[in-house]
């Protein structure tokens, strides 16, 4: 629990750990596994996150942005890291610095790569990104055998990857996931080919992990399922998760309004019995969003309670029934086990009209946490 305030994350590292040992069973044997820790960790805790999933037996760590990297080497992890997109000209040197493998797209930040890499005397390892459909980033398929040769003729580069992303891995029977496969088997082909076929390719993020083994090739790329979260309803019957990720404040006040009293901004909601109401010290700046005001529970006294009245910046009010004793400094819980009952990410996620990445992502915005001994 944090020191100064009274809301606070709890992460689960040993559940990370055997989120990913359930997530290895599902690939062959000899096959690598890359864990996601990009935005700290999705709220987890990156270093915390990346420590417990090598415990685990993970091969390499992938982010999102150099900044993440060079943390992670600050926090004194020296695994392997990927930054999975391109990162600006201007970071060259500091993947170079830090050994940090570059994900390449472009023929402009691959120059600057192999200047940096020969400026430092070293050759840099790099892994080239195939847009097969998902139209965000990367080399169209097409031209992907034509861009190795040309980034082959840059001295101090050295090619140790090609991979792709899909953007309906985790819809069962998607023709376009089966048509994006089909390309990358293709690029894939060629390399082989032409004998420039590097030693890792890679597709699968975690619902491809999970669904489609045709997908796993060289290594697997999971994020989101590493923290007990399912990418989408689809996966939740093919392998069993475990939440590394609660969300808790302690009641800051509970007093009684009566019949009619509004409760917050506008007076949405107001009282039509005399009414418990708890206060609890976290807003939409903690990541409790504003589109959640009167759609959604909370855990107190091991019973769901109704959050009532607009979610305000830095507070939430919650209605408790009548029958459950509630003081100052109770426990609540927002996301977690309490009792017999549970709210799971999910939950949140579906009231507030996003995903269960998003949540918790934004429960990091300003929350500390803290990792309990198992």
């Amino acid at each position: 629990m944090s020191r100064t305030r009274s809301a606070w994350v709890e992460v689960d590292t040993s559940a990370i750990a055997r989120n990913v040992r359930a997530l290895k069973s599902c690939v062959p044997a000899g096959t690598a596994f890359m864990a996601v820790v990009k935005a700290d960790g999705y709220g987890h805790g990156a270093a915390e996150a990346a420590s417990a999933a090598l415990s685990a037996g993970a091969d390499r760590l992938g982010v999102a942005t150099v900044d993440e990297a060079v943390a992670l080497r600050e926090a004194g992890i020296t695994a392997p890291v990927g930054v999975l997109g391109e990162p600006p000209i201007e970071a060259a040197g500091y993947l170079v610095e830090h050994d940090v493998t570059a994900t390449v797209t472009t023929r402009e930040f691959a120059r600057a790569l192999d200047a940096a890499a020969a400026a430092a005397g070293c050759t840099a390892a790099f892994h080239l990104k195939i847009d097969t459909g998902m139209n965000r980033i990367g080399v169209p398929w097409g031209r992907a055998l034509e861009t190795v040769a040309e980034f082959g003729e840059l001295a101090s580069l050295e090619l140790e990857g090609v991979l792709t992303h899909f953007a309906t891995a985790d819809e069962p029977g998607s023709p376009y996931f089966a048509l994006q496969l089909e390309r990358f088997v293709g690029v894939l082909e060629q390399l082989t080919a032409a004998g420039r076929r590097p030693a890792l390719a890679h597709a699968a993020n975690s619902a491809a992990t999970i669904l489609h083994p045709a997908a796993h090739f060289d290594m697997v790329r999971c994020g989101i399922a590493m923290y007990g979260l399912h990418p989408s309803p689809a996966t939740s019957g093919a392998i069993e998760l475990e939440p590394a990720m609660s969300v808790k404040a302690r009641v800051s006040l509970a007093k009684r309004v009566s019949p009619g009293d509004g409760v917050s901004y506008g007076l949405t909601w107001r009282a039509e019995a005399p009414t418990t109401i708890a206060t609890l010290p976290l807003g939409y700046a903690d990541g409790v969003h504003r589109v959640l005001s009167d759609r959604m529970e909370v855990l107190i006294g091991g019973r769901r309670c109704r959050q009532v009245g607009r979610v305000c910046m830095d507070q939430l009010m919650v209605a408790v029934p009548d029958g459950i004793a509630v003081s100052q400094n109770d426990e609540a819980v927002l996301v977690g086990v309490q009792g017999g009952e549970r709210i799971g990410m999910d939950e949140l996620a579906t009231r507030a009209g996003t995903i269960n990445y998003e949540m918790a992502c934004g429960f990091a915005l300003r929350l500390d946490r803290s990792f309990p001994s198992p």
